[in-house]
């Protein structure tokens, strides 16, 4: 079980560094990332470099939590959609930065993104930076709900002429992972160009 969770926050570990190296991308005016071949140095879990990892230019990223709605702008915010292939394991996910480095979101799912999917969510979070005096404020995914529970990611579009994805999720997201923490059900939608 351990080795299960550890997967899993790795993953989403993963989703959000690739946004914030996404982030520095589109400070320096790139719009999106090219499907190149993985170069010989690239890692084993191959993100920037593999089809399948977009940089979205246009389109946008909501998210709504205890009756708040925060929305990433992709014309000025860093969203990227991510396949993350290891080993046998498969996930694919949403990872968001916005442009001043203040808050952060990612959802991922086991599996291959295609259009026409519903599948269950693997890994989530979200963080704000309240300010300079203030503490990070982490949703995390929780274990609690129930194991088959977690939500699902709904992808209506995906990969077809300047669409990169289109869809919905809900989740249930916790401040902590404590047994009798308050859990908030999480919903949101996404509509990702690439120009």
């Amino acid at each position: 079980m351990n080795s299960s969770r550890f997967t899993k926050w790795f993953i989403l570990f993963t989703f959000i560094i690739s946004a914030a190296v996404s982030s520095c991308q589109k400070d320096d005016s790139v719009k999106a990332i090219e499907t190149t071949k993985p170069t010989a140095d690239t890692t084993s879990l191959n993100i920037i470099n593999t089809p399948g990892n977009f940089l979205a230019g246009k389109g946008s990223l909501s998210i709504t939590i205890e009756d708040s709605t925060y929305t990433f702008d992709a014309a000025r915010d860093s969203i990227a959609f991510i396949n993350v292939h290891n080993g046998g394991d498969k996930y694919y996910g949403i990872t968001a930065i916005n442009k001043a480095h203040t808050m952060s979101f990612g959802i991922s799912s086991e599996g291959f993104a295609t259009a026409k999917v519903n599948s269950k969510v693997a890994g989530g979070q979200f963080l704000f930076t309240l300010g300079e005096r203030k503490p990070l404020l982490q949703y995390t995914l929780t274990k609690f709900v129930g194991k088959d529970d977690t939500g699902k990611i709904t992808i209506d579009q995906y990969n077809k002429d300047n669409m990169i994805a289109k869809g919905t999720f809900f989740t249930f997201l916790a401040k902590d992972d404590k047994e009798n923490s308050p859990f908030y059900r999480v919903e949101g939608s996404f509509e990702l160009q690439l120009k």
